[in-house]
């Protein structure tokens, strides 16, 4: 394998100045933030400009702001920096009791906040210097998974949408229709008619959000009637709620939110495969004591979620 002369020549060091001085955009805070002195930091600065042939940091008044190509590299310092913290973070063997590191798992909020929980409580009993970051998904981080699962943990997310990639199954949850309490128009139970017929709240409205269900609604002819659309799953019973809306929602988290929220749950009028949630991760982790013991606390929190574990 060919040795990258580039990175052979590069004092790493400067990595951790670069991403703070574009975050502070101030020497001398910067120096502060990393405990060096302003010499210092104003030296590693000049290696960066004359590095990047850019001059990142322009004065603007009393102030300093970041050049274009500053901005584009303060997006990627950060996952930089993470990358670099995992091949050192590696070891042998994996105390948890003794580690001290952060966990990224890219997750909706849904279920950050019926696994989320249950994942957090774990860690805080086996691994107390073991920090979770919950990290919100969106398309992009979906449609470009490969890339995304280099810079954190895992992915939270349910089968139907990757492939040619690791995954743990977790558990299964069921879809149910959400709709007001006070709704008039539906009664006891919704109709095929009713959905084709009632404005919809929906997540991104893209490939990546409901795919499977709104495909089998489709498949039925209904083409639903969006009139909201959401990033997340936790709006959305107060986006139907005092409204004629109905939304689709998991049924774990439609249990949560149903009375707070002021919506009722009702069965779909139309068979709908379960959501099977999994845990995603890259393919360079597998054999990782860290994350295969990360992956053994996802399938005890996955656990006692289902009952198959009550005891955590």
């Amino acid at each position: 394998m060919a040795v990258d002369r580039m990175l052979a020549n590069l004092d790493l060091n400067l990595l951790v100045t670069l991403d703070a001085l574009l975050r502070e955009r101030n020497v001398t805070r910067t120096a502060e933030a990393l405990g060096v002195s302003q010499p210092a930091v104003s030296a590693g600065l000049a290696r960066l400009r004359r590095h990047f042939g850019d001059p990142l940091l322009t004065r603007s008044g009393n102030r300093y702001q970041l050049t274009p190509l500053a901005a584009r590299l303060l997006a990627l310092t950060e996952p930089a920096l993470a990358g670099v913290r995992r091949v050192f973070d590696v070891t042998p063997d994996f105390d948890p009791s003794q580690v001290e590191r952060e966990f990224t798992i890219i997750t909706s909020d849904y279920a950050a906040t019926v696994l989320g929980p249950l994942i957090a409580r774990r860690l805080a009993a086996a691994a107390p210097g073991v920090r979770l970051r919950l990290q919100q998904t969106t398309p992009h981080t979906v449609d470009q998974a490969h890339e995304t699962l280099r810079n954190a943990d895992g992915l939270l997310l349910p089968h139907g949408f990757l492939t040619d990639i690791p995954f743990l199954d977790l558990y299964e949850d069921e879809w149910v229709c959400i709709v007001s309490a006070d709704n008039v128009l539906v009664g006891s139970a919704l109709t095929v008619e009713l959905l084709a017929a009632l404005p919809w709240v929906v997540l991104y409205h893209r490939r990546t959000a409901f795919a499977l269900a709104t495909q089998q609604l489709k498949v039925l002819g209904v083409e639903p009637r969006v009139e909201v659309v959401t990033d997340g799953f936790l709006p959305m019973p107060f986006l139907v709620a005092g409204t004629r809306r109905v939304a689709l929602l998991h049924k774990r988290l439609a249990a949560l939110l149903a009375i707070p929220a002021g919506v009722r749950v009702l069965p779909c009028p139309f068979e709908v495969a379960p959501l099977a949630e999994a845990f995603w991760w890259h393919p360079i982790y597998s054999n990782d004591p860290a994350h295969i013991w990360l992956r053994g606390v996802l399938a005890e929190a996955a656990g006692v979620l289902t009952g198959h574990n009550p005891q955590l």
